[in-house]
């Protein structure tokens, strides 16, 4: 952008100048995207500045993320593109336009910050690049979120490059394969890469002998006389494929090869994935604080985690191998209806995965009884991740193969762990809870006492930096669009004033970041028009829920029953937004003319939550109803924490042509979306986050603008409207929706791709030793200084 405002600063200075005095006239000290993209056509509708549109300005206003007025200067944060970015400072006196380093333009930030200077230089600065430059970089956008794909090429070139030396190191990386002491895949008979590939030879001439369906059993004795032990395959035909892959690889390293065969080696066997915080259970959770779509997610994916190793062992030739998976997560001993003051539970829908509970302790080891806000937590972490480590090893048998961390607490529970033990970690987030609040890191101090925004922001630093790689639903989770912010790039650069500046944290290019969406429960969330298997029980109370009278879980009722229903399933809180959905609802009569709505969450009475937003939230959803007049046309039911009847609510709504609505201000992936899509609902969800990416809009569903409810009211009447006229309109988008499903978010699809993603990348470790000594050393450093002091300083 540099050349751009040379030539705007030359051919057009009198129009520039007056642009930013426009600016400074403002008395405003920052400015978002939105703010300057809505000032720079106030500006243009004037006399002024009319002519200014004509030129190259409004590329260059276009890509301005951020701006930063301080005196007669503004500073400018550019995005020419998505994750590249470049800093400006313009002064008005004289008009020069300079352009500046990341450091400046985060100090121009911290100078508007109560008690800071814009010339500090003590702040401590955190610049991860210096520990990055020996690890492999991509560098077009589109290949953000492909990590995997980079690194397979990468490694085939290593292994052609290196001569024998590849080889070798294949040769060594296959002999350490074992589970409980039993020696899988080569065995001693094999003593280096050019033994190896004799012996392959060998093989596969005597296996391509054999009917294709031989059994290993009957291979057995010679394979292992030719050095090979089990691991390649369960007949013949298959484990011939494979060695034929290896022969390949030898001869000519290809990254598709190289996948395919990293992907069927028998590396994981026992799994731990880390969810410390809320009430984790199998029921009755659902609606409590910090308490949703995780644990639906995480429930979700051991399931299928265990079904996809069983399947991937029993092709391994393995069938008596026993996989096991532990979630371990905290142990509450108030833990009210649910089973979260049990310390081992076993997850239904499994032969063998457990959840095993632990309690966070005060420093003097007293057991902590009640529920803490996810948001307060940290004080407990490190004793609880000491406390875990025995119990894992004993519940597994050893150490686990991978360990997965899930949100910000999760996440850094499975550094500590995965650093302990020498495994590979993996990284969910789920939520960044720094991007949901507006200036999160730099006004974190008026956070603080309710969010402790600065344990989280530094334990996610720690966190991203120390995974092997990290799982994200969507591409916009880590790098956006090219008009918004991704989560991850939020980390790219910030401050936080005061206690310190990140000029680079985390970089969106980095091959750890991959996209595997998950799916819907497929017992559970069926299209609406399959065979019912729900009991006739459960789904006579759902249709009393729903359109039956009073009841103490069910407030409100609808006047006209036969019209269609706007469905909305959350929480209640400020992000997830069913208070303005219910805002947005009342201020439209064209709405209210064609659709009930149905509202699904929470509590009724203030004084029944536990959550002090919650509690707001109740009683404005109460103040709405009655400001807008809308007894009669609203229903408003309970949290239901039962999976299987929030189903039957999807496919009831779906039979009387209704349509889901997900109104989040933000929304990182949507898991609720994916449910109502599964079960047939059209759905309206938010612009900002994962719905972008999962519903084509006006195909598979459509998106709307939390921003403009009164545009997002319109796009829902107008669709009810068409359904009218056009009925085949509603089961056009409803056969959409199940089709965009099934082709992309699948939990079997999920399964394969995240137990591939941790073989190839426990052998990217084992190849580069990429856990580089020098960046934990920094990171270890960086959590004793920084992160460990802000977590005691958190009331427990």
């Amino acid at each position: 952008m540099k050349n751009e405002f040379k030539e705007l600063q030359s051919s057009n200075p009198k129009e520039l100048r007056g642009l930013v005095y426009h600016f400074l006239r403002l008395e405003r000290k920052l400015f978002l995207r939105s703010d300057i993209l809505l000032e720079f056509r106030r500006y243009c509708e004037s006399a002024e500045g009319s002519c200014l549109c004509k030129t190259g300005a409004p590329i260059v206003v276009g890509s301005i993320q951020e701006a930063a007025v301080t005196g007669s200067s503004i500073y400018l944060a550019l995005r020419p593109g998505i994750a590249r970015w470049e800093y400006y400072r313009l002064d008005s006196e004289p008009m020069t336009v300079e352009q500046i380093s990341t450091r400046d333009f985060l100090r121009a930030k911290e100078s508007f910050v109560q008690g800071q200077r814009s010339d500090q230089e003590s702040v401590l600065e955190i610049d991860l690049r210096p520990f990055q430059k020996a690890s492999p970089k991509m560098e077009r956008p589109r290949s953000i979120g492909r990590g995997v794909q980079f690194l397979n090429r990468h490694l085939a070139g290593r292994l052609l490059v290196r001569n024998g030396r590849g080889a070798e190191l294949l040769f060594h990386f296959l002999h350490e394969h074992h589970h409980r002491g039993r020696q899988l895949m080569l065995n001693a008979a094999i003593s280096d890469a050019d033994g190896l590939k004799e012996a392959l030879r060998e093989a596969i001439r005597f296996l391509e002998e054999k009917p294709a369906d031989t059994p290993l059993a009957e291979l057995q004795h010679t394979l292992v006389g030719l050095g090979f032990e089990p691991g390649w395959g369960r007949d013949a035909g298959s484990i011939a494929e494979m060695m034929n892959l290896l022969s390949e690889l030898f001869e000519a390293p290809d990254a598709t090869l190289l996948e395919d065969f990293l992907s069927r080696i028998p590396m994981i066997f026992r799994l731990a994935i880390l969810s410390p915080h809320g009430f984790f259970g199998q029921s009755h959770v659902l609606g409590k604080p910090d308490t949703g779509g995780q644990v639906v997610y995480i429930l979700d994916q051991v399931r299928a985690l265990e079904k996809e190793l069983r399947d991937s062992l029993r092709e391994q030739g393995l069938d008596d191998v026993e996989p096991k998976i532990v979630v371990i997560t905290r142990l509450i001993p108030e833990a009210g209806d649910t089973t979260c003051d049990m310390p081992v539970e076993r997850i239904h829908g499994t032969r063998s995965a457990e959840i095993i509970r632990l309690p966070f302790r005060h420093g003097n080891g007293e057991v902590v009884p009640h529920w803490i806000s996810r948001f307060k937590v940290w004080p407990y972490l490190e004793r609880f991740a000491r406390e875990v480590r025995p119990e894992i090893l004993g519940r597994l048998g050893g150490r686990p193969d991978f360990i997965v961390g899930n949100y910000s607490d999760g996440n850094l529970v499975a550094s500590m762990l995965a650093h302990s033990l020498g495994v590979t970690q993996c990284n969910i987030a789920h939520a960044l809870e720094k991007t949901k609040y507006l200036y999160s890191d730099l006004y974190w101090r008026e956070h603080e006492e309710e969010h402790r925004f600065s344990c989280q922001i530094t334990a996610d630093l720690i966190a991203m930096n120390t995974a092997d790689f990290i799982i994200t639903s969507t591409y916009q989770e880590i790098a956006g669009t090219p008009e918004t912010l991704g989560q991850y790039e939020s980390y790219r650069t910030f401050s936080l004033p005061g206690l310190y500046r990140v000029r680079s944290g985390i970089d969106p290019f980095d091959p750890k970041f991959n996209i595997v969406s998950p799916g819907a429960d497929p017992t559970v969330f069926r299209p609406y028009d399959a065979e019912s298997t729900t009991p006739a029980e459960m789904a006579d109370d759902v249709a009393d829920l729903i359109h039956g009278g009073d009841r103490p879980d069910a407030l409100g009722g609808f006047d006209d029953k036969e019209k269609p229903m706007l469905f909305a399933m959350s929480r209640l809180d400020h992000i997830k937004n069913m208070s303005g959905l219910l805002d947005w609802y009342g201020g439209s009569p064209e709405l209210q003319e064609k659709a009930n709505l149905l509202l699904v969450g929470g509590h009724f009475r203030a004084e029944d939550s536990g959550d002090e937003e919650e509690r707001g939230q109740i009683r404005l959803m109460h103040d709405l109803i009655a400001r807008h007049g809308l007894q009669g046309k609203v229903r408003w039911v309970v949290m239901q924490t039962d999976k299987m009847k929030v189903g039957e609510f999807y496919r009831y709504v779906a039979r009387h042509r209704g349509a889901f609505v997900q109104p989040a201000r933000f929304e990182a992936f949507g898991l609720t979306v994916i449910e109502a899509m599964t079960s047939g609902l059209p759905v309206f969800a938010t612009r900002y986050g994962g719905p972008l990416e999962i519903i084509e809009d006006g195909v598979s569903g459509f998106h709307i603008d939390p921003n403009d409810g009164p545009a997002a009211a319109a796009v829902m009447a107008e669709f009810f409207e068409v359904c009218d006229r056009d009925p085949d309109r509603w089961t056009g988008i409803s056969r959409a929706a199940m089709q965009r499903v099934e082709e992309h978010y699948t939990w079997k699809r999920y399964a394969r791709r995240m137990l591939s993603l941790s073989r190839i990348y426990g052998f990217w470790k084992y190849m580069t030793n990429i856990e580089h000594a020098e960046t934990r050393a920094y990171i270890s450093m960086f959590y004793h200084l920084m992160y460990k002091p802000l977590a005691e300083r958190v009331p427990e």
